[in-house]
């Protein structure tokens, strides 16, 4: 256990990012979701997809933005989103 006042302060601070980060994680995961999920329906409308990635895209950008994902891991993450909504807006490629 921390006996310095600072360190028992970085703790605290600590605890707190780590809370943020980790409800930030799980929001950019139920976005990406929401746009395979929406891509995957035979019958998928191209504006409920093309929705769910402009959100999807806007949450992750906003994410690396803040140093909570690495910007190569925010890349790759749109890139995998754009790819599964691409297969209803462009299926004849």
């Amino acid at each position: 256990m921390a006996n310095k006042k600072s360190s028992k302060k970085d703790l605290r601070r600590t605890a707190k990012r780590t809370v943020y980060n980790k409800s930030a994680k799980t929001a950019l995961k139920t976005y990406v979701k929401k746009v395979k999920q929406a891509s995957a329906v035979p019958t998928a409308d191209a504006a409920v997809v093309t929705a769910a990635l402009t959100t999807a895209v806007k949450a992750i950008d906003k994410a690396a933005q803040r140093g909570v994902i690495h910007k190569n891991a925010a890349a790759r993450r749109k890139s995998r989103a754009a790819k599964a909504a691409n297969k209803v807006l462009n299926p004849a490629k």
